[in-house]
């Protein structure tokens, strides 16, 4: 279902009081506006198949495979949960999120699901390496306030998953965990490259003045005006439509039957 008037008139009224501060580094920024990501969905067709008058949001794609459940009275750490079903052909998958992730960052992973890139997809420390974060011999990266680490981590069958918690700063990987997110081994890697291309991209994140953001977090007036922001979410909105109608029209590959083989010489006998 596309993003109503309504819907994006309300998230117009929201932040035309907010003056937009430039936010950062992106992992301390705070979780943001969550209709980034909800509206980026609606916009892709998903639609609400959870109890509209519970807190809890589950999205679910067109066909069924894909969900996305956002549950604020989580017991757990995760507050967002990503989940691709099993098919005939690829296996299921599972991502999670923590409470204070970007939303920006978070809709990253989900426009890349959703209007899926042309590209080859790279290893996502890649990203962060450009981003002049540090990276290990270990296969890890940190950010260059070592207050975010981004590791993948071996499993079975020559996999792997992987793993990037932000902590606040003045102890390191040792302070307090301020949120993770998880991708487990069978997550396609244009994801996890999505999430960390975004998470360790130097540009601010626009937060309001009393937004909340992680301690350490640098504010400071933006150029942006209010109006800014909200065009800003609206032009997203009709690229990532435009992306997706665009691909919908790409031509798939063309499946060839292979015949099947004649029968053996002793199953004719057989017979």
């Amino acid at each position: 279902m596309p993003v109503s008037e309504r819907q994006l008139a309300a998230f117009a009224d929201t932040h035309a009081w907010r003056v937009p501060f430039d936010t950062g580094p992106r992992h301390l920024a705070g979780p943001g506006d969550g209709r980034h990501v909800t509206h980026g969905l609606a916009a892709a067709g998903w639609t609400r198949t959870s109890d509209p008058l519970s807190p809890e949001i589950v999205l679910t794609s067109p066909d069924h495979r894909h969900s996305l459940q956002f549950d604020p009275q989580s017991a757990t750490a995760a507050r967002w949960r990503l989940r691709a079903e099993p098919t005939d052909t690829d296996p299921g998958w599972y991502a999670e999120f923590g409470e204070l992730v970007p939303a920006e960052v978070l809709s990253a992973v989900t426009d890349a699901l959703v209007a899926p890139s042309t590209v080859d997809p790279r290893d996502p420390l890649v990203a962060a390496d450009a981003a002049s974060w540090l990276i290990d011999a270990r296969g890890a990266a940190s950010s260059p306030d070592a207050t975010c680490r981004v590791e993948r981590r071996p499993e079975r069958n020559a996999t792997v998953s992987w793993h990037v918690e932000a902590h606040e700063p003045g102890h390191g990987s040792r302070g307090l965990r301020l949120w993770h997110a998880w991708f487990d081994a069978q997550t396609p890697t244009r994801l996890v490259e999505a999430f960390v291309t975004a998470l360790a991209n130097p540009a601010p994140l626009q937060r309001g003045m009393f937004d909340r953001t992680a301690h350490g977090a640098m504010q400071k007036p933006s150029p942006l005006s209010p109006q800014h922001v909200v065009d800003a979410h609206t032009e997203r909105l009709r690229a990532l439509r435009a992306r997706i109608r665009a691909a919908r029209r790409r031509p798939q590959p063309e499946t060839v039957k292979v015949p099947a083989p004649p029968p053996s010489p002793s199953a004719s006998l057989r017979r």
